[in-house]
Protein backbone atom coordinates (compact mmCIF):
# COMPACT_ATOMS: atom_id res chain seq x y z
CA UNK A 1 0.00 0.00 0.00
CA UNK A 2 1.55 3.60 -0.81
CA UNK A 3 1.19 6.10 1.58
CA UNK A 4 1.44 10.06 -0.35
CA UNK A 5 3.02 12.81 1.58
CA UNK A 6 -0.04 14.47 1.60
CA UNK A 7 -1.70 11.76 3.50
CA UNK A 8 1.05 11.58 5.79
CA UNK A 9 0.92 15.15 6.60
CA UNK A 10 -2.85 15.25 7.24
CA UNK A 11 -2.70 12.08 9.41
CA UNK A 12 0.38 13.07 11.62
CA UNK A 13 -0.07 17.02 11.22
CA UNK A 14 -1.63 17.40 14.67
CA UNK A 15 0.43 14.59 16.45
CA UNK A 16 3.44 16.47 15.57
CA UNK A 17 2.75 20.10 15.01
CA UNK A 18 3.45 20.13 11.71
CA UNK A 19 3.50 23.07 9.63
CA UNK A 20 4.56 23.11 6.07
CA UNK A 21 7.50 25.29 4.73
CA UNK A 22 7.45 24.90 1.09
CA UNK A 23 7.26 22.47 -1.19
CA UNK A 24 3.07 22.07 -1.55
CA UNK A 25 3.21 20.94 -5.11
CA UNK A 26 5.15 17.88 -4.12
CA UNK A 27 2.65 16.61 -2.04
CA UNK A 28 1.48 14.08 -4.10
CA UNK A 29 5.14 12.09 -3.96
CA UNK A 30 5.02 8.21 -2.62
CA UNK A 31 7.13 6.46 -0.44
CA UNK A 32 8.73 3.79 -2.66
CA UNK A 33 6.54 0.16 -2.37
CA UNK A 34 9.68 -1.79 -2.57
CA UNK A 35 10.56 -0.19 0.88
CA UNK A 36 8.44 -2.15 3.48
CA UNK A 37 10.24 -1.68 6.86
CA UNK A 38 9.60 2.29 8.40
CA UNK A 39 12.94 2.46 9.62
CA UNK A 40 14.16 2.62 5.77
CA UNK A 41 11.45 5.35 5.05
CA UNK A 42 12.06 7.82 7.96
CA UNK A 43 15.70 8.46 9.78
CA UNK A 44 17.68 11.37 10.72
CA UNK A 45 19.49 13.07 7.37
CA UNK A 46 21.53 10.43 5.50
CA UNK A 47 22.42 10.53 2.17
CA UNK A 48 23.47 6.87 1.90
CA UNK A 49 19.45 6.06 2.00
CA UNK A 50 18.01 7.61 -1.04
CA UNK A 51 14.09 7.98 -1.00
CA UNK A 52 14.02 8.61 2.71
CA UNK A 53 11.82 11.07 4.64
CA UNK A 54 14.96 12.75 6.41
CA UNK A 55 14.37 14.64 9.48
CA UNK A 56 16.87 17.04 10.14
CA UNK A 57 17.75 18.49 13.37
CA UNK A 58 20.14 20.88 15.55
CA UNK A 59 23.65 18.02 14.72
CA UNK A 60 22.46 18.22 11.06
CA UNK A 61 22.11 21.94 10.88
CA UNK A 62 25.68 22.14 12.73
CA UNK A 63 27.19 19.83 10.79
CA UNK A 64 25.52 22.22 7.41
CA UNK A 65 26.87 25.32 8.94
CA UNK A 66 30.73 23.93 8.80
CA UNK A 67 30.46 23.10 5.76
CA UNK A 68 32.09 25.63 2.91
CA UNK A 69 30.49 26.65 -0.19
CA UNK A 70 31.37 24.14 -2.44
CA UNK A 71 30.90 21.15 0.02
CA UNK A 72 27.15 22.68 0.58
CA UNK A 73 26.80 22.84 -3.50
CA UNK A 74 27.64 18.78 -3.41
CA UNK A 75 25.49 18.01 -0.48
CA UNK A 76 22.26 19.30 -1.95
CA UNK A 77 22.67 17.63 -5.01
CA UNK A 78 23.61 14.44 -3.58
CA UNK A 79 19.95 15.48 -1.40
CA UNK A 80 18.23 16.25 -4.28
CA UNK A 81 19.32 13.45 -6.13
CA UNK A 82 17.96 10.87 -3.69
CA UNK A 83 14.46 11.71 -4.32
CA UNK A 84 13.34 12.52 -0.83
CA UNK A 85 9.69 12.03 -0.23
CA UNK A 86 9.81 14.96 1.88
CA UNK A 87 12.30 17.01 4.61
CA UNK A 88 10.86 17.71 8.08
CA UNK A 89 12.89 20.49 10.29
CA UNK A 90 12.59 19.19 13.74
CA UNK A 91 12.48 21.35 16.85
CA UNK A 92 11.43 24.20 16.20
CA UNK A 93 14.51 24.81 13.82
CA UNK A 94 14.39 27.22 10.07
CA UNK A 95 15.44 25.66 7.28
CA UNK A 96 18.66 27.36 6.07
CA UNK A 97 17.84 29.52 3.11
CA UNK A 98 19.44 27.35 0.67
CA UNK A 99 16.90 24.30 1.51
CA UNK A 100 14.28 26.58 1.03
CA UNK A 101 14.93 27.81 -2.66
CA UNK A 102 16.48 24.34 -3.51
CA UNK A 103 12.59 23.09 -2.07
CA UNK A 104 10.92 25.59 -3.71
CA UNK A 105 12.33 24.79 -7.04
CA UNK A 106 12.16 21.44 -6.56
CA UNK A 107 8.82 20.58 -5.02
CA UNK A 108 10.36 19.19 -2.00
CA UNK A 109 7.95 18.93 0.46
CA UNK A 110 9.56 20.72 3.46
CA UNK A 111 7.64 20.54 6.97
CA UNK A 112 8.57 22.09 10.76
CA UNK A 113 7.70 20.63 13.74
CA UNK A 114 8.00 21.55 17.67
CA UNK A 115 9.45 18.40 18.81
CA UNK A 116 12.44 16.70 18.76
CA UNK A 117 14.12 14.71 15.93
CA UNK A 118 13.63 11.46 18.01
CA UNK A 119 10.23 11.83 18.73
CA UNK A 120 9.56 12.69 15.02
CA UNK A 121 10.64 9.66 14.07
CA UNK A 122 9.32 7.52 16.25
CA UNK A 123 5.99 9.12 15.83
CA UNK A 124 6.03 8.67 12.05
CA UNK A 125 7.75 5.06 12.01
CA UNK A 126 4.68 3.47 13.91
CA UNK A 127 2.42 5.54 11.86
CA UNK A 128 3.58 4.04 8.50
CA UNK A 129 4.65 0.73 10.03
CA UNK A 130 0.57 0.24 10.36
CA UNK A 131 0.08 2.15 7.16
CA UNK A 132 1.94 -0.19 5.25
CA UNK A 133 1.27 -3.18 7.23
CA UNK A 134 0.75 -6.56 5.39
CA UNK A 135 -3.30 -6.73 5.20
CA UNK A 136 -5.82 -10.08 4.57
CA UNK A 137 -9.74 -10.23 5.27
CA UNK A 138 -10.85 -13.88 7.16
CA UNK A 139 -14.04 -14.79 7.61
CA UNK A 140 -15.80 -14.57 11.41
CA UNK A 141 -16.41 -12.73 14.06
CA UNK A 142 -13.94 -10.64 15.83
CA UNK A 143 -14.91 -9.85 19.70
CA UNK A 144 -13.23 -8.05 22.48
CA UNK A 145 -13.92 -10.57 25.44
CA UNK A 146 -12.24 -10.00 28.79
CA UNK A 147 -9.62 -7.06 26.65
CA UNK A 148 -8.53 -10.21 24.74
CA UNK A 149 -9.04 -9.98 20.66
CA UNK A 150 -11.23 -13.71 19.99
CA UNK A 151 -11.78 -14.35 16.38
CA UNK A 152 -14.87 -16.65 16.07
CA UNK A 153 -14.90 -19.21 13.61
CA UNK A 154 -16.26 -22.57 12.36
CA UNK A 155 -18.79 -23.50 9.72
CA UNK A 156 -21.70 -21.93 8.60
CA UNK A 157 -25.02 -22.75 10.82
CA UNK A 158 -22.82 -23.80 13.73
CA UNK A 159 -23.90 -20.37 15.44
CA UNK A 160 -21.30 -17.76 15.33
CA UNK A 161 -23.06 -14.84 15.51
CA UNK A 162 -25.57 -15.97 18.29
CA UNK A 163 -22.68 -17.04 19.95
CA UNK A 164 -20.86 -13.31 19.82
CA UNK A 165 -24.92 -12.14 20.57
CA UNK A 166 -24.50 -13.83 23.99
CA UNK A 167 -21.52 -12.57 24.46
CA UNK A 168 -22.91 -8.79 24.43
CA UNK A 169 -24.87 -9.46 26.13
CA UNK A 170 -22.25 -10.63 28.87
CA UNK A 171 -20.68 -7.15 28.23
CA UNK A 172 -18.10 -8.15 25.76
CA UNK A 173 -17.70 -6.05 22.82
CA UNK A 174 -17.90 -6.64 19.12
CA UNK A 175 -15.53 -5.25 17.12
CA UNK A 176 -16.45 -6.84 13.11
CA UNK A 177 -18.72 -9.41 11.61
CA UNK A 178 -18.51 -11.27 8.77
CA UNK A 179 -15.86 -9.67 7.32
CA UNK A 180 -12.65 -9.30 9.68
CA UNK A 181 -9.94 -6.97 8.17
CA UNK A 182 -5.96 -7.85 9.84
CA UNK A 183 -2.97 -6.02 9.46
CA UNK A 184 0.53 -6.94 10.59
CA UNK A 185 1.28 -4.02 12.74
CA UNK A 186 4.59 -5.85 13.93
CA UNK A 187 6.65 -9.16 13.97
CA UNK A 188 4.51 -10.84 16.74
CA UNK A 189 1.18 -8.54 16.52
CA UNK A 190 -2.17 -8.63 13.83
CA UNK A 191 -4.48 -6.30 14.53
CA UNK A 192 -8.39 -6.24 13.40
CA UNK A 193 -11.08 -4.21 12.57
CA UNK A 194 -14.24 -3.77 10.77
CA UNK A 195 -14.78 -2.43 6.68
CA UNK A 196 -16.35 0.65 6.95
CA UNK A 197 -19.59 -0.69 5.97
CA UNK A 198 -20.50 -2.99 8.05
CA UNK A 199 -19.44 -1.50 11.10
CA UNK A 200 -21.20 -1.75 14.50
CA UNK A 201 -23.59 -4.20 12.62
CA UNK A 202 -23.76 -7.55 13.59
CA UNK A 203 -26.11 -10.38 11.30
CA UNK A 204 -28.44 -13.04 13.21
CA UNK A 205 -29.97 -15.65 11.04
CA UNK A 206 -33.46 -14.71 11.76
CA UNK A 207 -33.38 -11.76 13.10
CA UNK A 208 -31.46 -10.33 9.93
CA UNK A 209 -28.79 -6.86 10.79
CA UNK A 210 -28.56 -5.58 13.87
CA UNK A 211 -27.21 -2.71 15.06
CA UNK A 212 -25.20 -3.69 18.41
CA UNK A 213 -24.15 0.06 18.95
CA UNK A 214 -27.76 1.45 18.88
CA UNK A 215 -29.38 -1.56 20.81
CA UNK A 216 -26.70 -2.51 23.67
CA UNK A 217 -24.40 1.35 23.45
CA UNK A 218 -21.49 2.47 22.85
CA UNK A 219 -19.84 0.43 25.38
CA UNK A 220 -21.41 -2.93 23.17
CA UNK A 221 -18.80 -1.76 20.28
CA UNK A 222 -14.83 -1.50 19.76
CA UNK A 223 -12.83 0.26 16.51
CA UNK A 224 -9.98 -2.35 16.57
CA UNK A 225 -8.15 -4.93 19.04
CA UNK A 226 -5.24 -6.86 18.29
CA UNK A 227 -5.83 -10.79 17.96
CA UNK A 228 -4.97 -13.04 20.58
CA UNK A 229 -7.51 -15.98 20.30
CA UNK A 230 -8.84 -18.04 17.58
CA UNK A 231 -11.91 -20.18 18.90
CA UNK A 232 -12.99 -22.81 16.11
CA UNK A 233 -16.53 -24.09 16.50
CA UNK A 234 -16.76 -27.62 15.08
CA UNK A 235 -19.16 -29.78 14.92
CA UNK A 236 -18.96 -32.78 17.38
CA UNK A 237 -18.60 -35.59 14.75
CA UNK A 238 -15.87 -34.16 12.89
CA UNK A 239 -13.94 -32.78 15.77
CA UNK A 240 -13.69 -36.56 17.36
CA UNK A 241 -12.18 -37.81 13.76
CA UNK A 242 -9.86 -35.04 13.04
CA UNK A 243 -8.72 -33.75 16.94
CA UNK A 244 -7.56 -35.42 20.01
CA UNK A 245 -9.28 -35.22 23.34
CA UNK A 246 -6.47 -33.95 24.88
CA UNK A 247 -4.01 -33.02 22.32
CA UNK A 248 0.00 -32.99 23.29
CA UNK A 249 0.68 -29.40 21.37
CA UNK A 250 -0.81 -26.43 21.68
CA UNK A 251 -2.90 -26.10 19.08
CA UNK A 252 -2.01 -23.18 16.79
CA UNK A 253 -3.28 -20.92 13.08
CA UNK A 254 -0.92 -19.32 10.78
CA UNK A 255 -2.06 -15.82 9.66
CA UNK A 256 0.06 -12.99 7.95
CA UNK A 257 2.93 -15.48 9.14
CA UNK A 258 2.35 -15.18 12.92
CA UNK A 259 1.13 -18.29 14.77
CA UNK A 260 -2.39 -17.45 16.77
CA UNK A 261 -3.41 -19.38 19.23
CA UNK A 262 -6.11 -21.58 18.50
CA UNK A 263 -8.78 -23.64 20.70
CA UNK A 264 -11.37 -25.65 18.83
CA UNK A 265 -14.72 -26.66 20.75
CA UNK A 266 -17.28 -29.26 19.63
CA UNK A 267 -21.28 -27.45 19.28
CA UNK A 268 -23.86 -29.65 20.71
CA UNK A 269 -26.99 -29.34 21.67
CA UNK A 270 -26.98 -27.84 26.02
CA UNK A 271 -23.79 -26.89 25.68
CA UNK A 272 -22.98 -23.34 26.70
CA UNK A 273 -20.77 -21.79 24.25
CA UNK A 274 -20.20 -18.68 25.96
CA UNK A 275 -18.82 -19.81 29.19
CA UNK A 276 -16.84 -22.11 27.15
CA UNK A 277 -15.50 -19.16 25.45
CA UNK A 278 -15.01 -17.37 28.18
CA UNK A 279 -13.02 -19.98 29.63
CA UNK A 280 -10.95 -20.22 26.85
CA UNK A 281 -9.99 -16.50 27.31
CA UNK A 282 -8.82 -16.64 30.99
CA UNK A 283 -6.96 -19.54 29.97
CA UNK A 284 -5.23 -17.93 27.42
CA UNK A 285 -4.73 -14.75 29.57
CA UNK A 286 -2.99 -17.13 32.10
CA UNK A 287 -0.66 -18.52 29.43
CA UNK A 288 0.11 -14.91 28.20
CA UNK A 289 1.09 -14.36 32.03
CA UNK A 290 3.17 -17.93 32.40
CA UNK A 291 1.10 -20.13 33.76
CA UNK A 292 0.19 -23.35 31.75
CA UNK A 293 -2.65 -25.76 33.22
CA UNK A 294 -1.66 -28.55 30.67
CA UNK A 295 1.99 -27.80 31.02
CA UNK A 296 1.67 -28.19 35.46
CA UNK A 297 -0.46 -31.01 35.04
CA UNK A 298 2.30 -32.68 33.26
CA UNK A 299 4.89 -31.65 35.39
CA UNK A 300 2.85 -33.22 38.31
CA UNK A 301 2.15 -36.24 36.32
CA UNK A 302 5.69 -36.82 35.87
CA UNK A 303 6.83 -36.24 39.67
CA UNK A 304 4.45 -38.88 40.62
CA UNK A 305 5.93 -41.02 38.32
CA UNK A 306 8.98 -40.79 39.61
CA UNK A 307 7.87 -41.07 42.89
CA UNK A 308 6.55 -44.56 42.23
CA UNK A 309 9.65 -45.45 40.33
CA UNK A 310 11.85 -44.48 43.64
CA UNK A 311 9.34 -46.74 45.19
CA UNK A 312 9.74 -49.29 43.61
CA UNK A 313 13.26 -49.45 43.46
CA UNK A 314 13.57 -49.20 47.11
CA UNK A 315 11.32 -51.96 47.44
CA UNK A 316 13.18 -54.03 44.97
CA UNK A 317 16.47 -52.89 46.93
CA UNK A 318 15.31 -54.36 50.63
CA UNK A 319 13.89 -57.47 48.86
CA UNK A 320 17.29 -58.35 46.93
CA UNK A 321 18.65 -57.80 50.45
CA UNK A 322 16.22 -60.30 52.45
CA UNK A 323 17.27 -62.78 49.90
CA UNK A 324 20.79 -62.30 50.76
CA UNK A 325 20.27 -63.09 54.11
CA UNK A 326 18.11 -66.00 53.63
CA UNK A 327 20.53 -67.69 50.71
CA UNK A 328 23.67 -66.96 53.37
CA UNK A 329 22.03 -68.58 56.44
CA UNK A 330 21.14 -71.58 53.82
CA UNK A 331 24.43 -71.83 52.97
CA UNK A 332 25.82 -72.11 56.61
CA UNK A 333 23.18 -75.03 57.16
CA UNK A 334 24.01 -76.85 54.40
CA UNK A 335 27.74 -76.43 55.44
CA UNK A 336 26.65 -78.08 59.14
CA UNK A 337 24.93 -80.71 57.65
CA UNK A 338 27.56 -81.83 55.56
CA UNK A 339 29.85 -82.29 58.80
CA UNK A 340 27.52 -84.04 60.21
CA UNK A 341 26.46 -82.03 63.14
CA UNK A 342 24.00 -79.38 63.63
CA UNK A 343 24.87 -75.93 64.50
CA UNK A 344 24.68 -74.93 67.76
CA UNK A 345 21.58 -72.74 68.56
CA UNK A 346 22.17 -69.07 68.35
CA UNK A 347 24.75 -69.70 66.10
CA UNK A 348 22.85 -68.92 62.81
Amino acid sequence: MSVTIQQLFTETAESLGLAWVDGECGAGRCFLESLREPADMVGYLNLIHPNRLHVIGSNEVAYYERLDDSRREAFFVELLKGRPPAIVMAEGLSAPAELRSRAHADDLPLWVSPLPAARVIERLRQHLGKAIAEQTTVHGVLMDVLGLGVLLQGESGLGKSELALELISRGHGLVADDVVELARISPVLLEGKCPALLQNMLEVRGLGLLDIRTIFGEAAVRRKIRLRLIVHLMRRSTMEQEYERLPLQAITQTILGIEIPKVVIPVAEGRNLAVLTEAAVRSTILRLRGIDSMQAFFERQRALMEQEEQANSGSLGQQQENNAQTGEIAARLSAHQSQGALPQEGSV
